[in-house]
C-alpha cells in the first residue's frame, strides 16, 4: 500500500501531465481521485494544486511552456479548484469569523489567493473572496459593509508594492488588521514588515495556521506611507514613476544605436522589447520606493535567465541600463541602483556573451 507521500507525488505528476497538455477532465479526475484515496481537501489544495501551479510558472520561465499554455494550465487549475470547492461547499458550516481575501490592485495572479480562501473555508471561516485586481476603494467599501476581522492581501508582482502599501494603510485605518502573502513581499516577508503589514505568511497553509494562533492585534493608529519610508522625501520614486512612459520611449529610441540587432526586429519582437524595458523601469521605480537595490538586481538576474532560455543574449540588457543611467544622472539613489545592477549583470553573464565580446573586438 502506497504511503501518503507516494500518493501525493504520483498525483502531482498526474496533475502536471494533465495541465501540460490542457486536459481539464484529466486534471479534475486527478484531484477527485486523490480524495478517494484518502487525501483530505486541504491537502489536495496545498499538496497538489499549489505546488503544480508553481511548476507551471517555472516551466514558463524556462521556455518549456508558451504563454498560451501557461494561461490554459492556470485556467484549468482554477476550474478544477472550483469543482473541488463545490463538492465541499455544503459539508463545512462556517463556525468562525469573517475574513476578506483579495489581490492587490493590478495583481492578476488570483490563484494563490483563491487557494487561501478555500483553505480558510474548509477550516470554518466565513470568507469574502474578491479575486484578482481588486481596486483599493472597492476593497475599503467592502470592509465597511462586511466588517471582517481580517483582510488577507495577495501579490506576486513586486511592482505592485506601492499599491499594496497604500492598501495596507487604508485597511488599517478602518481598524482592521492586514495579513499579506505572495512573492511580491520578498524572502521571509521583508517587504511586508517594511510596508507595515500586521502579519505575513509564505503560503496559504502558513496563513491558515497563523489564524489558528488567535486574532491579529488591532493595527496602530492611522499613518502615512512617508512615515514608513522616509527616503521617499527625496521624490526620486515620484519622478521616475510619473515619467516612466517617457523613459521607456527614450530607451527604445536610443537602443537601436546601442544594440544594432534591434533594427532587424519584427514588430512583435519590438513590442516585446518595449514590454521588457517598461518592466525594467517599473522595477527601478519599485526599488526606489522600497529603498532596496537588491529588488532591482534580483529582477534583472531573473530576467537574464528568462532571456537566455529564449536564446536572447542576456547582455542585451546592459545598453538599456546605460541609457537609463544617462537619463537619471541627477538622481543619486537611482544611479546607485542602476550601477549596482549593471555591475552584477556584467559579472554574472554567460561565458558565451564574453566570448562574443572578444570576437567583436578582435
Amino acid at each position: 500500500m502506497s504511503t501518503a507521500t507516494d500518493t501525493r507525488s504520483r498525483r502531482q505528476d498526474q496533475l502536471w501531465q494533465a495541465l501540460s497538455v490542457g486536459d481539464e477532465d484529466a486534471a479534475t479526475r486527478t484531484l477527485f481521485g486523490a480524495l478517494e484515496e484518502g487525501m483530505d481537501a486541504e491537502n489536495v489544495l496545498l499538496g497538489l494544486i499549489a505546488p503544480v501551479q508553481r511548476r507551471v510558472g517555472e516551466e514558463w520561465a524556462a521556455n518549456r511552456l508558451t504563454v498560451a499554455q501557461e494561461h490554459a494550465a492556470t485556467a484549468i487549475n482554477d476550474r478544477a479548484l472550483s469543482a473541488l470547492s463545490h463538492h465541499h461547499r455544503t459539508r463545512t458550516a462556517p463556525v468562525r469569523g469573517r475574513v476578506l481575501v483579495a489581490c492587490v490592485d493590478g495583481e492578476w495572479h488570483g490563484l494563490p489567493a483563491r487557494i487561501l480562501a478555500e483553505v480558510l473555508k474548509l477550516r470554518g471561516w466565513k470568507v469574502d473572496y474578491l479575486g484578482a485586481q481588486t481596486p483599493t476603494p472597492h476593497l475599503i467599501a467592502h470592509v465597511h459593509q462586511r466588517g471582517p476581522q481580517l483582510v488577507a492581501l495577495s501579490s506576486s508582482i513586486p511592482t505592485r508594492l506601492p499599491t499594496a502599501h497604500a492598501t495596507i494603510t487604508a485597511v488599517q485605518a478602518t481598524g482592521t488588521p492586514v495579513l499579506v502573502g505572495g512573492a511580491a513581499f520578498g524572502v521571509q516577508g521583508r517587504y511586508a514588515r517594511l510596508l507595515g503589514a500586521d502579519a505575513w505568511a509564505p503560503d496559504a497553509g502558513a496563513a491558515a495556521e497563523r489564524l489558528e494562533q488567535g486574532p491579529l492585534p488591532r493595527p496602530a493608529p492611522a499613518r502615512q506611507p512617508i512615515d514608513d519610508l522616509p527616503h521617499l522625501a527625496d521624490q526620486e520614486y515620484t519622478m521616475v514613476a510619473r515619467t516612466h512612459l517617457s523613459l521607456v520611449r527614450t530607451v527604445m529610441d536610443d537602443l537601436q544605436d546601442r544594440f544594432p540587432a534591434m533594427r532587424s526586429y519584427t514588430p512583435d519582437q519590438s513590442a516585446r522589447t518595449a514590454e521588457d524595458v517598461e518592466h525594467i523601469v517599473q522595477f527601478l521605480a519599485t526599488a526606489l520606493y522600497t529603498g532596496d537595490p537588491d529588488l532591482f538586481t534580483d529582477f534583472l538576474t531573473w530576467t537574464a535567465h528568462v532571456l537566455t532560455a529564449r536564446d536572447v543574449p542576456a547582455h542585451s540588457l546592459v545598453p538599456a541600463l546605460d541609457i537609463l543611467t544617462e537619463q537619471l544622472k541627477d538622481f543619486p539613489r537611482a544611479l546607485h541602483i542602476l550601477t549596482r545592477a549593471t555591475d552584477h549583470l556584467s559579472r554574472t553573464r554567460p561565458d558565451h556573451a564574453a566570448a562574443d565580446d572578444a570576437r567583436n573586438h578582435a
